[in-house]
């Protein structure tokens, strides 16, 4: 039986461009799997985000690849399973992996700053009801996301991080947040600081390790 179908696997959701990856993102998801008492976390490489620009967005292939050499060694896995479920928006892309794998528990994570927008995401309720979501603080977002029109809606939901480490099946909605040490690393520094970041996986054609299939330059599985 491979990990894919095991019984009450705990498994974190960290969903974005990834452009690039990097050691933020995985001391984010490190961080998590032990404040939570997680399994692992997948990282669901986007093949594009409705609220972000396609300008300066690297390749689906590329930010993949970026993805699988942040976790390695690590009890995160890359996928870009996005594009093979054909989903564009997080609420059905969360819905689709429930289904696929209705034996594993989810938890959608994200940081408060998307907390802070996550009253424009499409059905945002509807996300919250599928799932659990734990929110990582983020520095100079926090106020944002409290004062959020997404957060007095969710605010009764709250949950201690302890208490639900502890607990033995998961139900939704539930809010947990989490503050850690702020992590200053980001993509947006990262491709100031070398804008051509890309062109080392110019030739890339990577397997992914949870749909087993390869991803092409143009971003096709």
């Amino acid at each position: 039986m491979d990990k894919e179908t095991r019984i009450g696997r705990k498994t974190g959701l960290l969903g974005g461009s990834f452009n690039p990856a990097h050691g933020g993102h995985r001391r984010i998801s490190e961080f998590v799997i032990e404040a939570l008492g997680l399994d692992e976390v997948w990282w669901l490489v986007s093949p594009g985000n409705p609220l972000k620009p396609e300008e300066g967005m690297a390749p689906l292939a590329a930010r993949f690849r970026s993805a699988q050499e942040q976790s390695r060694r690590a009890p995160i896995t890359a996928t870009a399973i996005e594009q093979e479920l054909g989903t564009r928006y997080t609420v059905d892309t969360l819905a689709a992996l429930q289904r696929r794998y209705p034996k594993r528990e989810f938890i959608w994570l994200m940081g408060s700053d998307n907390l802070a927008q996550f009253h424009r995401w499409k059905d945002w309720r509807d996300i919250a009801r599928t799932m659990p979501i734990a929110v990582i603080a983020r520095p100079s977002y926090d106020a944002g996301a409290m004062a959020s029109p997404a957060m007095a809606w969710l605010r009764r939901y709250c949950v201690p991080a302890a208490s639900f480490k502890q607990r033995g099946r998961w139900s939704a909605p539930a809010l947990v947040l989490l503050r850690f040490d702020p992590d200053q690393r980001s993509a947006t520094a990262l491709r100031h600081a070398d804008p051509d970041w890309a062109l080392q996986y110019a030739d890339a054609a990577p397997r992914d390790a949870l749909t087993h299939r390869t991803i092409g330059q143009q971003g096709k599985i």
